[in-house]
């Protein structure tokens, strides 16, 4: 199963919205569908999302009409500002536009930037599909044989348009080394991505898993049922906060109370140096109709007031490690990640 797949200069996205009940794709053609799909959350996941929008840009390239390689260059540049907008917590969609922006401005004519873009987009998602194959790798030494894993959200192939994913990843790299994994996985309300998702995909790899509320998560551990929490992450600050799916922080000070690590695995795609702090990191706010609807059923009064941050950010004070496509990085954060970028 490919979540994500270029063939003869279309795009291939299957349909999260749909799982599990059906495996539908959607075949997109121009950056506008593309952003549409990245807003509606029929793809979703940092690493995805950011492959997404390369692909997006590619494909904006091949339809539009320009007088000079100028306003050719001016038009991508509308094209990616479209989509950096859709999803403003995800680092790797603004890192995505960036790098193919970047390879736009190395060609000399508009012909070879639609090639360009093409083949760039590309390396996107193949760097992306190698990340994901490194966190799991990495990860997978942190696990031991027996361990319950929690997990919340969905961070598996289809977040990442790979075939591991970063915490899923890991706990199916443990799978593979022979190792008794069984999973928690937290339904994760508004959208149940735990339920719909996380599930789906590690019934499909033959994994363990039992599936929970939100609010059990505490109930199992304070009952010493936990080994660890393992999160993916949509975007990471130089001190170690993390920005990951609305309940993680909540997961992350139960952890800590009750002694149990907690581990973020993102590539490092998702690491933005930029920000001191979590307190930069921008928030995306979503539809009132995720919390007050469920499946198209209303669940909730009319006209009741809604808040729907789709993000939280876990401090990296609760966060035992940070697990990359460079390694694992524990405490000091903001000394070790500073010295990976310097690395790399």
């Amino acid at each position: 199963m490919r979540s994500v797949e270029w063939s003869n200069g279309r795009l291939r996205i299957l349909d999260q919205t749909r799982l599990p009940a059906e495996e539908s794709y959607l075949k997109l053609s121009n950056c506008p569908e593309v952003a549409r799909a990245i807003s509606e959350m029929k793809v979703r996941g940092a690493p995805a999302i950011g492959v997404v929008a390369a692909y997006g840009i590619a494909l904006e390239a091949q339809v539009i009409e320009a007088a000079n390689r100028t306003a050719f260059i001016a038009e991508l540049h509308r094209a990616a500002g479209l989509l950096t907008s859709t999803r403003p917590t995800a680092a790797n969609l603004f890192r995505a536009a960036q790098r193919m922006l970047a390879a736009a401005e190395r060609e000399s004519d508009i012909s070879a930037i639609r090639t360009a873009l093409v083949r760039e987009a590309q390396a996107i998602h193949a760097s992306e599909e190698e990340a994901t194959r490194l966190i799991s790798r990495f990860g997978a030494e942190l696990i031991g044989d027996g361990s319950a894993v929690l997990t919340h959200c969905n961070a598996g192939g289809l977040a990442t348009a790979g075939r591991y994913g970063t915490a899923l990843g890991i706990v199916k790299a443990a799978h593979e080394q022979g190792k008794r994994i069984r999973v928690f996985a937290t339904e994760t309300r508004p959208l149940l991505q735990g339920a719909r998702l996380t599930a789906w995909e590690l019934m499909q790899e033959a994994i363990p898993v039992t599936l929970i509320t939100d609010s059990m998560a505490g109930y199992f551990m304070s009952r010493g049922e936990i080994s660890c929490v393992i999160v993916g992450a949509d975007r990471i600050a130089a001190n170690g906060d993390t920005a990951n799916k609305i309940g993680t922080y909540t997961l992350a000070v139960l952890a800590k109370e009750n002694g149990i690590p907690f581990y973020v695995a993102a590539p490092n795609t998702t690491i933005d140096l930029s920000l001191a702090s979590g307190a930069e990191i921008p928030i995306e706010q979503r539809d009132r109709s995720e919390v007050t609807h469920i499946q198209g059923a209303q669940i909730a009064p009319e006209g009741v007031e809604v808040m729907n941050p789709a993000f939280d950010v876990t401090p990296h004070r609760y966060v035992t490690a940070i697990i990359t496509d460079q390694g694992v990085f524990y405490q000091p954060f903001e000394l070790n990640l500073k010295a990976r970028d310097e690395y790399e």
